[in-house]
């Protein structure tokens, strides 16, 4: 193994007993620029063991789905990524960054790289580095994406001195692409097949090479899906050389429960040695990836703990005096009597306010949209936005996922059965409610949900 090419560089696989083929491979190329890394642990292998990393989770939604990804589920000790525990806004991101930093004092870059894709929620994302580089200036900056989105904000990014941009580049034949995509989103424009890989493929191929000539450093993620594009990967390494790209991790596919590829088997090792050594011939390979989390944060072969997730969700959630400040209460009913609609289901929600000039107490204020379906956790992330100015939202049930994600941002779910104005009446009056209308579990939602009985993720 080269485990010298630099005082700071990328270890590369290169054992004669890791490759079985029948044609010699050359040695692998190094990086041009290995100073570059100097204090990234991603981009380091050396530094791995000394500087940490901190992602913080801005970025919920995502513009792709991916046949190996599901980031429905959340499993504390669950290392991949898309998962994380909690997602912040921008200011809170910043706050945690400070309180982090207090406590493991080695945090050298601060990433962000998910759940979803940084440039799907880009306001978040922009918002969050230019928060992070006015109170740490000296801090690297790190983004991980799908390059889809990620054009247009290539300027600012080099204005904010991100230093390092990882994008995920599985095929550059449109043809494979087209196996590893189940569609791509480009605005309001969803495209499937040869069309959603080709118009990924463009506009990533674009990308590097304006990251390229914005001095920024370009790592290419490839995943190995065995069956589907290992056999692919040389020619990714290929052209991303032509391009100009710094670096290359070939990542092992690991199946995903719930993903499209949940049956494709991993790949063996003596394949994934093969892969990066014949990439290697064209660019510089990472070995040393931990399949990092969207809220990772410390050394790479650091295991987050209980303690770590708690104190990331302790800041999702708002102090006493913000949550006395909100005005309304949202309710989920079918027509406007009744609190007899399952979260999951509600498409619009009514928004109640007090009001002591009414014998009721409250007054109607408006009726909101919901989130559409189909963005996964993303979309109670987006409904808590939807509710941001309420305290607390009636339904008729709640599925852990969701209830969870609203509650952090410190909308309290409420699961009831019966009239609108007794349920406003006791949680308007901070008064417990009362047992005649508390849910009496008999099936998930209203007659319109089809759901087991076991909550909506």
């Amino acid at each position: 193994m080269i485990t010298d090419l630099s005082d700071n560089s990328i270890a590369i696989p290169c054992s004669p007993t890791a490759y079985s083929g029948e044609t010699p491979l050359p040695a692998p190329v190094v990086a041009a620029s290995p100073n570059r890394y100097a204090n990234h642990p991603c981009f380091s292998k050396s530094a791995h063991h000394t500087h940490g990393r901190i992602h913080l989770p801005v970025a919920p939604r995502c513009n792709i789905q991916c046949n190996f990804c599901n980031r429905k589920f959340d499993c504390m000790n669950e290392s991949r990524p898309g998962v994380t525990s909690s997602v912040l806004r921008p200011g809170q991101a910043a706050d945690y960054l400070d309180a982090v930093l207090q406590r493991v004092p080695n945090i050298a870059v601060v990433g962000i790289a998910g759940p979803g894709d940084p440039f799907a929620n880009a306001e978040e994302t922009l918002a969050t580095l230019r928060t992070i580089h006015q109170r740490h200036p000296k801090m690297l900056l790190c983004l991980a994406s799908n390059g889809l989105e990620i054009g247009p904000h290539i300027p600012e990014l080099a204005a904010l001195e991100v230093s390092h941009v990882t994008l995920t580049v599985n095929a550059v034949d449109p043809l494979i692409g087209a196996k590893i995509y189940a569609w791509v989103r480009d605005g309001r424009r969803p495209l499937r097949g040869l069309a959603a890989a080709g118009l990924l493929l463009d506009r990533q191929l674009e990308a590097i090479q304006r990251l390229k000539a914005a001095g920024i450093v370009v790592k290419i993620n490839s995943i190995i899906i065995p069956g589907v594009n290992d056999h692919h990967i040389e020619a990714i390494a290929a052209k991303m050389a032509s391009f100009g790209v710094d670096i290359m991790n070939c990542m092992a596919f690991l199946p995903v429960a719930g993903a499209a590829f949940e049956d494709v088997a991993p790949p063996a090792p003596t394949l994934i040695a093969g892969t990066r050594l014949r990439a290697g011939r064209h660019v510089a390979q990472m070995t040393h990836c931990a399949r990092c989390r969207a809220d990772a944060v410390g050394l790479i072969d650091r295991e987050m703990t209980k303690e770590d997730h708690d104190f990331l969700a302790s800041f999702t959630r708002p102090s006493g005096s913000a949550l006395a400040a909100r005005p309304y209460i949202a309710v989920a009913s079918e027509e406007g009597m009744l609190v007899n609609q399952h979260l999951g289901e509600a498409a619009r929600v009514i928004i109640f306010a007090q009001d002591d000039d009414t014998p009721s107490g409250f007054k109607y204020v408006e009726t909101r949209k919901t989130p559409e379906p189909g963005a996964g956790s993303a979309r109670w992330a987006d409904l808590a936005d939807v509710l941001h100015d309420c305290r607390a939202f009636l339904v008729s049930a709640a599925g852990p996922m969701p209830k969870r994600t609203l509650e952090e941002r410190g909308v309290r779910v409420v699961e009831m059965e019966g009239m609108i104005e007794e349920g406003l009446t006791a949680i308007f009056n901070e008064n417990p409610l009362p047992a005649s209308l508390t849910r009496r579990f008999t099936s998930c939602g209203g007659s319109g949900c089809k759901g087991a009985g076991n909550g909506c993720g």
